[in-house]
């Protein structure tokens, strides 16, 4: 998904901001510009969210003019469902112009709009959802929506890169996943695995990590609310079955074999089985220089935790970023938090970390950003442990 220099380039963002000279700067910066959605997903409940709240294009220009924000800081547009903004071929339109570097996300329940909107506006990379097939689809995000993926990613995959996003979850499994990488591998685009996590600004019920995976795929799927809508209210309730449940015994075992042809993703897996167990340790340098804004104004410390460094109604991003308080703040998380699996996050510090081991070894990696361990034998080096797993597993 990323090359040396996105690596190289995110580095010295980081390095400049550790070393607290000057202004800081973000590697990555979220916007998610609206909470109005049009999907009713059983992991996420950013559709109940009442009154709807915006970021108005003004505002948006005004963050991008922070100090903060280079020409190479990733922005991410994204909801709710981004296209339901008021304004958001707008937004587009004024980042095509003045900032090309931005990704696009979106559900794709509309389909039609989304096809005008990137053929007009191409982001750099658009991310869609696509959590298994068609039952399992309308099971978890509760539209029948699976199809009109399948049509952006046939009437896109030539106009932009695309990055179809599978989140593993209670409410589907290993054979939803194998399904998704199957139809990414045979239209040729990019595939981001996740696992699902109580993250703050999604209202998400269920308790990651406790909850088994799969473990609630007989649920009934009963509707939520009515949004006008038409062809994609819930029309039945599921009374059986999508699946035999899946535990979480034997996780890595259960790992589809295609999941390694995609990049990122099948140590990000396994080592995730690891975490869970409580023997992988690292600490968060994500949250030193990559952040999210939410439509509210609020500037989380992360994805994850309720932890607010300041609100862009109140302070400018730069003056958040450099406050005293706000440096305070990531450095006691960056090496006291190991608390979730967060894709925003944890993809980037394994990366890290397994990048500088395989330069400089782990004795001198543990130096530079904290004592870490990959697995219970904290001696055990990255190359050691994925050579180990891939031949307990193959």
């Amino acid at each position: 998904m990323y090359g040396l220099k996105d690596y190289v380039s995110r580095a010295k963002k980081f390095a400049n901001n550790k070393s607290n000279l000057g202004n800081r700067k973000l590697a990555t910066l979220m916007i998610y510009a609206t909470d109005l959605c049009d999907s009713r997903c059983k992991h996420c409940n950013i559709w109940a969210k009442r009154p709807v709240k915006y970021l108005s294009f003004d505002k948006i220009k005004e963050i991008m003019s922070s100090k903060a924000i280079s020409k190479d800081t990733a922005i991410g547009l994204e909801g709710g469902e981004f296209l339901l903004h008021p304004e958001a071929l707008k937004i587009m339109e004024w980042f095509t112009n003045n900032h090309p570097n931005f990704d696009l996300l979106s559900n794709c329940l509309k389909p039609d709009s989304l096809i005008e909107a990137v053929k007009k506006f191409p982001p750099k990379r658009l991310y869609i959802s696509l959590d298994g097939g068609k039952e399992t689809y309308m099971h978890m995000r509760g539209k029948d929506g699976y199809e009109r993926v399948i049509t952006v990613i046939q009437a896109l995959k030539d106009v932009v890169p695309i990055s179809t996003m599978f989140t593993l979850s209670p409410y589907n499994n290993f054979d939803d996943m194998r399904h998704v990488a199957e139809v990414c591998k045979k239209e040729g685009v990019d595939m981001r695995v996740g696992v699902y996590n109580d993250m703050d600004f999604f209202d998400t019920d269920d308790k990651a990590h406790e909850t088994g995976i799969a473990s609630k795929t007989a649920e009934e799927q009963v509707p939520n609310y009515v949004d006008g809508d038409k062809d994609l209210e819930v029309k039945q309730k599921i009374d059986k079955p999508i699946y035999t449940d899946l535990k979480d015994d034997n996780f890595k075992d259960k790992i589809p074999p295609i999941i390694k042809e995609f990049k990122e993703n099948y140590d990000f897996l396994v080592l995730y089985d690891e975490w869970k167990k409580g023997d992988l340790k690292m600490s968060c340098n994500s949250i030193i220089d990559s952040l999210s804004i939410l439509p509210n104004g609020d500037v989380p410390l992360c994805q994850n935790l309720g932890v607010k460094i300041g609100n862009l109604f109140e302070k400018s991003l730069d003056d958040i970023l450099n406050d005293e308080e706000t440096k305070k703040t990531q450095k006691h998380y960056q090496h006291n938090c190991n608390g979730c699996w967060v894709n925003f996050h944890r993809k980037y510090d394994v990366v890290l970390h397994r990048m500088f081991e395989k330069y400089f070894g782990k004795a001198v990696t543990g130096k530079m950003f904290g004592s870490y361990q990959w697995e219970a034998d904290k001696k055990k080096t990255y190359k050691e442990y994925m050579k180990e797993t891939e031949a307990a597993y193959a």
